[in-house]
């Protein structure tokens, strides 16, 4: 079911709540309708499914606002906070990806894989499933997930004034249509996937900067309208019968957001949530930001963005509610 933004309103206050879980089926709930589970996760694209092992001790770092051990102690504990594909893995028994996977209760040899990779664009994930495909392949028990594109929007963005809007708009319903193209390929390999429409990232904190920066036009718009030649060349793309492929419709969580203060408990969908002068990276990172390195008043599940871009940990629970449902009630 697709709703617009204020369908999705109307829809959640007719159930009588406001639960992301409820954007994702209709008022009547969902069931299980499948009897699939899965052995493996895969999942590719861009930052929003990376995390990164950098010490090797299989607690990794996210770009999102990461979790500690507790509110006292600033320790990482990388299964605090958990990015949107770690929710999709939990419903299944054992699963968890090498990068998060600390002792003492550590998982032997994990099968599940992140190739999704920093800055990564469409035109990136053949040669993501490429390697997946030379290391283990790509088979049957296998639930792959996909987000990408939120770059290639911005990147063709930055390209503004100097490429006009209808280049821009090619390009990226060019790389929407890409995107499509390797879904299909991963459920013609015989995997199940799970893709989310890119985050509305005209509603982003850089975004909205954009626009007060700029007088030419309105840039926030320029860049929803971009957005949207993405995600709707992708959906036109994507073999979407639900038997194979589950759509995940993360764009209109964003723009509800934005446009209803308050739903699904997100007061704040302007800012970003980290303080980057506090990061010890460099350059300054959201990969590790913290509830200890939030900005005053910053709340990482009631702040729809870490940074100016990524999704907190609150967006991407969000996300993976989406991603839980869309799992357990398509008919695979």
């Amino acid at each position: 079911m697709r709703l617009n933004a204020s369908e999705v309103r109307r829809t959640a206050l007719r159930c009588g709540v406001l639960a992301v879980a409820m954007l994702a089926v209709s008022c009547g709930g969902g069931t299980a309708a499948n009897s699939f589970v899965a052995t493996r996760i895969l999942a590719f694209g861009d930052e929003t499914s990376v995390i990164v092992d950098s010490r090797g001790d299989g607690n990794g770092n996210k770009y999102s606002v990461n979790g500690t051990v507790s509110a006292t102690d600033p320790t990482l504990a990388c299964r605090s906070n958990p990015l949107w594909i770690q929710g999709l893995a939990s419903i299944y028994s054992g699963l968890v990806f090498p990068q998060c996977n600390p002792g003492p209760t550590l998982v032997t040899n994990p099968p599940s894989r992140i190739r999704a990779a920093f800055g990564a664009q469409a035109a990136d994930v053949s040669a993501q499933i490429d390697a997946q495909i030379a290391e283990s392949g790509v088979q049957a028990g296998d639930l792959a997930t996909v987000l990408v594109g939120a770059n290639d929007v911005l990147n063709q963005y930055a390209q503004y004034p100097t490429a006009s809007e209808v280049e821009l708009t090619a390009n990226v319903s060019a790389a929407g249509a890409e995107t499509g193209r390797q879904v299909n390929r991963l459920a013609d390999l015989g995997a199940k996937v799970i893709i989310s429409t890119i985050p509305d990232v005209g509603f982003s904190p850089y975004a909205l900067a954009e626009k007060a920066a700029h007088i030419d036009t309105d840039r926030q718009q320029l860049i929803i309208r971009l957005t949207k030649a993405f995600n709707d060349s992708l959906r036109a793309t994507i073999v979407n019968d639900g038997r194979r492929i589950g759509l995940v419709l993360m764009d209109e969580i964003v723009e509800g957001v934005a446009k209803f203060p308050g739903l699904n408990g997100f007061t704040n969908a302007t800012t970003g949530v980290c303080d980057l002068t506090q990061s010890a990276l460099v350059p300054p990172s959201i990969l590790d930001c913290t509830s200890f390195t939030l900005i005053s008043g910053g709340s990482a599940s009631a702040f729809l963005w870490a940074d100016d871009r990524h999704l907190s940990s609150g967006g991407q629970n969000a996300l993976g509610i989406l991603a839980v449902s869309r799992a357990r009630n398509n008919p695979f």
